[in-house]
């Protein structure tokens, strides 16, 4: 009884059961996601879900369907009013599952007790699919990460093959890429009031069809760039090299371009995404999301079904913002979440750390106050004008821009606040921290202001192991990845062991790195390997990387060359290689990764 007053009162339904007992008739908007149904800011589909709620819509969500019988799940709700909503969930389904070797995982972070199976591969792709055979007259819009990045013809590492806009391959009738609360509440507004959906043709940050023979209109405002057709990109790696140019330039550019690329009889039409708010603005609409009614917890289905790993390990964790400007080259973050950072207010941040205080099984640590870079809290370009006239897809590469405000001085009083409140023993940073923002050999900005944030990271927001990713210790390869030399890792290795010195702490610092990515020798892995070994240090981890869709890492790994600059870069295809390379890490330490694996199994 308890469980069902529970859904009444706070849940979204998720069963045709729980949509009788609210009363209603049908739901205006369903939602299908890969992942378990966890209601809580950092899971899309609840965002979205609570989103549409806010906007008094009625909203049900259909979490991990059965793909695989005769479609009940995809059956059980009917049909909504509005449209269906799918989303793989928080992850590329295809990382999710499988190795950088392709080897299959054993288990699904995102999953009722970390259990494998409850997706399939693509499953953006097949949910849309099995909707549209069911229901082919409701529109399906898709949305999330794996949609997001799949929005133009893309480089599928698991195919080995270019496949086109996942909205050719699914069916569906609209997708939404990056995130996705603004055109998705402008969307429902506009159908609610009688606009059908593929009449929508200029709405913002969404990607449509249309047919060769009937091009979309002109948008005032709004310049056209047309790309090379997909048959020409198929056939030419220099014409899909400068399709990607175009795509990562357009998005990371604030002047509004709309990107139209053939495909067959059919153009693939990318609207830009929505004007970037003013700081007031973006902060205002950052705290309505955190405000909204979210239960923090997985649903309550899942009560004797095991732990959800990934709500584990967020559950008493805070995102400070969204976005990130450092355009790692392996990175899909800035193309998905966009390169301008949106902060949250510090009286948002407060109040959720306030509720998470409140949370069953709390003890007063927070396992995260962070963001995808932890330390970009609150930075922008000075000068909007400036930013207007850029496309850069870094700002800190490959220098610091003269534009951007670096100062750090917000970012270290929220920490010290939070770790002020009574309840709060101590608030941990376990986001990355672009590192090279705090010294004035890579950052000319820098100075006491991020002297006093190293310090009060390292001493009071340190669990005894600080991680750092520096990736590489080959300057030639970390210029490919977009990210500054090593020397400035050598730099904050030295003031991290000044600091716990001086401290008395007997703290970590711990590197990650990856292998095989583009540029990537075997030499320059030894080279890592020797590097390491002189520092003596002794890292937690090595990555090996993954090319996945649209990012200007996998780019190369397709092409072979540096799209921009056309020179030839090697790639480690071979899976044999691949290994080999990982191999060189394990060397660092004194150990070969047959005991390594031993180990593991052993523990």
């Amino acid at each position: 009884m308890k469980i069902r007053e529970n859904i009444l009162q706070n849940w979204l339904p998720t069963s045709q059961k729980e949509v009788e007992a609210l009363g209603w008739d049908s739901p205006d908007v369903i939602l299908f996601t890969g992942d378990a149904y966890i209601d809580h800011p950092s899971f899309g589909a609840a965002v979205i879900a609570r989103v549409l709620e806010s906007e008094g819509l009625r909203v049900a969500v259909v979490p991990q369907p059965n793909w695989r019988d005769d479609l009940r799940d995809f059956r059980k709700l009917g049909a909504p009013r509005l449209f269906f909503g799918v989303t793989a969930g928080n992850m590329d389904s295809m990382v999710n599952h499988y190795t950088a070797t392709r080897r299959l995982r054993s288990d699904d972070a995102y999953s009722p007790g970390g259990a494998a199976g409850f997706r399939p591969d693509y499953p953006t792709t097949v949910y849309t699919r099995a909707l549209k055979k069911l229901f082919p007259d409701v529109p399906v819009v898709i949305g999330g990460i794996e949609a997001s990045m799949r929005r133009l013809m893309h480089y599928d590492y698991w195919s080995d093959t270019l496949e086109p806009s996942i909205l050719v391959s699914s069916g569906a009738d609209m997708l939404v890429y990056g995130m996705a609360e603004k055109a998705v509440r402008e969307l429902a507004g506009r159908m609610r009031r009688g606009e059908r959906l593929d009449s929508i043709s200029d709405l913002p940050q969404t990607v449509i069809l249309r047919p060769s023979s009937a091009p979309p209109a002109p948008l005032p405002g709004f310049r056209d760039k047309l790309l090379h057709s997909c048959s020409e990109a198929k056939s030419s790696r220099k014409a899909y090299a400068e399709n990607f140019v175009l795509f990562e330039k357009t998005s990371n550019s604030r002047r509004p371009v709309r990107l139209i690329e053939p495909c067959g009889d059919t153009l693939v039409v990318v609207n830009p995404p929505y004007p970037v708010a003013s700081e007031a603005e973006a902060e205002a609409e950052a705290d309505a999301i955190y405000d909204l009614p979210f239960n923090y917890a997985p649903h309550p289905r899942y009560s004797k079904k095991g732990p959800i790993p990934a709500w584990e390990m967020i559950r008493f964790s805070v995102n400070i913002h969204r976005g990130c400007f450092g355009g790692c080259s392996f990175c899909a973050i800035a193309a998905h979440q966009g390169k301008f950072v949106s902060s949250r207010s510090e009286a948002s941040v407060l109040r959720e750390v306030e509720r998470i205080g409140r949370m069953e099984g709390f003890k007063g640590y927070l396992s995260d106050l962070g963001g995808p870079s932890a330390n970009m809290y609150r930075m922008a370009g000075r000068d909007r004008e400036r930013c207007e006239k850029c496309a850069r897809p870094s700002c800190i590469w490959p220098s610091v821009c003269d534009n951007l405000d670096t100062s750090h001085r917000d970012l270290t009083a929220l920490y010290q606040k939070v770790n002020s409140l009574p309840y709060i023993k101590k608030a941990f940073v376990s986001s990355g921290v672009r590192y090279d923002l705090l010294f004035r050999e890579y950052n000319p900005s820098a100075g006491k202001a991020e002297e006093r944030y190293l310090h009060e990271l390292v001493v009071n927001h340190t669990s005894g192991r600080l991680k750092v990713a520096p990736e590489h210790t080959d300057d030639e390869v970390l210029w490919l990845m977009r990210k500054s030399p090593f020397r400035h890792f050598r730099k904050l290795l030295e003031k991290f062991r000044s600091i716990v010195l001086a401290a008395g702490l007997k703290y970590e610092l711990i590197p990650y790195f990856i292998s095989a990515h583009p540029g990537t020798t075997d030499q320059k892995m030894a080279g890592l390997a020797r590097e390491l070994k002189e520092l003596g240090m002794h890292p937690e981890q090595v990555q090996d990387f993954t090319p996945t869709p649209m990012t200007l890492a996998t780019a190369m790994y397709y092409l072979g060359f540096d799209p921009y600059t056309g020179k030839k870069v090697y790639v480690a295809r071979d899976l044999a290689e691949k290994r080999r390379q990982k191999e060189y890490f394990f060397k660092s330490k004194g150990i070969s990764p047959k005991s390594k694996v031993q180990s593991r199994k052993s523990n």
